[in-house]
């Protein structure tokens, strides 16, 4: 396991998808410069695959990053030899798709060893239980799974019609002292919408984006990394020390406005540029 504490090593930005069933790929995503791999069982891998992916996840060893197993689903066939499997493997998380019981994710923290639990909402059922999921034994970090959310409610898959469960992911996590939630993939592998949906998704309060290609690792860094003029603000105003509240540059500064700015220097050193 890492040596960073718990809420650090669960931080991650640009967490990236790999087969499990393609073994020659999961050291690939581990070097891609993605900041966690999630070695996946579940969807990416074919129902006469499962066994060649669970394969394919014990003979990996420990990657250098963070590591999460996306298992297959409670309920599934294959719910209960993933979670056999993933128990004794030295990995970071259990990522569990469809989740939307926290007495569940309860159940496996119980028998996996004290690693930690990301619950996948994909879901109306999900959303409705996000904030116990958020706070239920083991949770480190919630994700949002919109494609299969959007196909739940029969909706499209936009910004404008995902955005109350988007906010209702932010508020759990926030009130259950998370991180902020992982937001879903872009299907598409073009840069720029890649990193303006995880810009928007910074926006509303995510601290990351789910990526299905190496290629949408640096897009999303990028989209949640602050630009230079924000960290120069930052500094600016964190410079001022605490003077209450004044006025800098025509704007009021005050307590939160400093919480903001810090905000910013802490994404500029998550993003490796200088926040000194």
């Amino acid at each position: 396991m890492s040596a960073a504490g718990p809420a650090e090593r669960f931080a991650f930005t640009a967490p990236l998808f790999v087969p499990g069933d393609r073994p020659e790929r999961i050291a690939k995503a581990a070097a891609s410069g993605a900041d966690a791999v999630i070695v996946d069982l579940e969807d990416a891998v074919a129902a006469t695959a499962k066994q060649a992916a669970r394969a394919g996840l014990a003979a990996a060893g420990r990657l250098p990053v963070v590591t999460l197993v996306r298992v297959n689903g409670h309920g599934t066939p294959w719910f209960e030899d993933d979670l056999a499997l993933v128990a004794g493997l030295d990995v970071d998380a259990v990522m569990l798709p469809k989740a939307d019981d926290a007495a569940l994710l309860a159940r496996m923290a119980a028998r996996l060893s004290g690693k930690a639990l990301v619950p996948l909402v994909e879901s109306a059922a999900g959303i409705a239980a996000a904030r116990a999921l958020a706070t239920a034994e083991g949770s480190a970090r919630l994700a949002f799974g919109s494609v299969d959310f959007a196909a739940d409610l029969g909706a499209a898959h936009t910004r404008p019609a995902l955005a109350a469960a988007r906010g209702e992911l932010v508020l759990a996590s926030r009130l259950a002292g998370l991180a902020g939630p992982v937001d879903g993939v872009t299907l598409t592998l073009e840069a720029d919408e890649t990193e303006a949906d995880a810009r928007f998704a910074w926006e509303l309060g995510f601290a990351g984006k789910l990526c299905i290609h190496p290629r949408q690792v640096a897009p999303v860094l990028r989209g949640f990394a602050p630009a230079e003029r924000e960290v120069a603000w930052a500094r600016e105003v964190l410079a001022l020390g605490d003077a209450g509240a004044v006025m800098h540059d025509g704007q009021m500064v005050d307590g939160a406005i400093q919480a903001r700015a810090r905000n910013i220097l802490h994404r500029a050193e998550r993003a490796g540029m200088t926040a000194a």
